[in-house]
């Protein structure tokens, strides 16, 4: 696999940063992505501390998430801390149940606007895509799933993949590597714990220690132009816990 990286969402709950930094360097991580509360509403100081801490620990942040709005009505910002912590590819990642569309034309209409929303990212030679969910993936009145017409309305869309996330949107992941491979540059690498199990962190599992076949999914992976493999887990108890043996499942696929 490629450089393996940790989405910082996973550790909100372990602050301060500084000292997960330690945890994550510690673990063998040499990058990091970040997600929109980690960021949007510092001030250019507060930005520059992120990055001294990064740099103090060996981190890099060559992928971030940022939310719609920011995109739409800040984009000059957006690519401002884009520069200052050196990211290089911005995803979208999500939408609240109130902003999804409930028809193929809303799909359609979303791929548009974020096709449009990443115009100036684009412009400024960074990459920019769509991080999925499992409503992606919930089919629609008419047979159709809205992530087939997300990407129609949005050509030139990258995609971070989530893999877990598909599976729990009942769809199969393989079948839909192979449909969009050719946009996946990067995937979120993360588990599912066995039915009943890990009730208390949502379900979710350390990379390896789930249900997930990673490695047969690594291998179908491997036929994409894909960059960058970023570890998450939504609700972890223990943070080093996640990251130690999460890098060690991941460097052995």
């Amino acid at each position: 696999m490629q450089t393996v990286s940790f989405q910082l969402y996973s550790a909100r709950n372990f602050q301060p940063f500084a000292e997960v930094f330690r945890i994550l360097a510690d673990a063998g991580y040499k990058q990091v992505e970040g997600y929109s509360a980690l960021y949007a509403a510092l001030d250019d100081a507060a930005i520059q501390q992120i990055k001294a801490d990064l740099d103090a620990n060996g981190l890099a942040m060559p992928t971030a998430h940022f939310g719609l709005d920011m995109l739409e009505a800040e984009p000059d910002r957006v690519i401002a801390i884009c520069r200052t912590l050196g990211i290089e590819a911005v995803y979208c990642p999500y939408l609240t149940p109130e902003e999804r569309p409930t028809d193929a034309a809303g799909w359609r209409a979303l791929g548009e606007r974020l096709q449009k929303a990443g115009v100036p990212i684009r412009a400024a030679g960074l990459t920019f895509g769509w991080h999925n969910h499992d409503f992606e993936f919930f089919t629609l009145p008419d047979g159709s799933v809205p992530q087939d017409h997300l990407f129609e309305g949005g050509p030139d869309l990258a995609w971070e993949a989530d893999i877990a996330w598909i599976i729990r949107g009942g769809a199969d992941p393989f079948a839909w590597i192979a449909k969009y491979g050719n946009r996946i540059a990067a995937v979120h690498v993360k588990d599912i714990a066995p039915k009943g199990e890990n009730a208390d962190e949502d379900g979710w599992a350390d990379v390896g220690h789930g249900t997930v076949p990673w490695g047969d999914l690594a291998k179908a992976l491997a036929g994409t132009p894909v960059r960058h493999y970023i570890v998450e887990h939504d609700n972890p108890k223990d943070i080093a816990r996640l990251a130690t043996r999460s890098i060690a499942s991941v460097k052995a696929f």
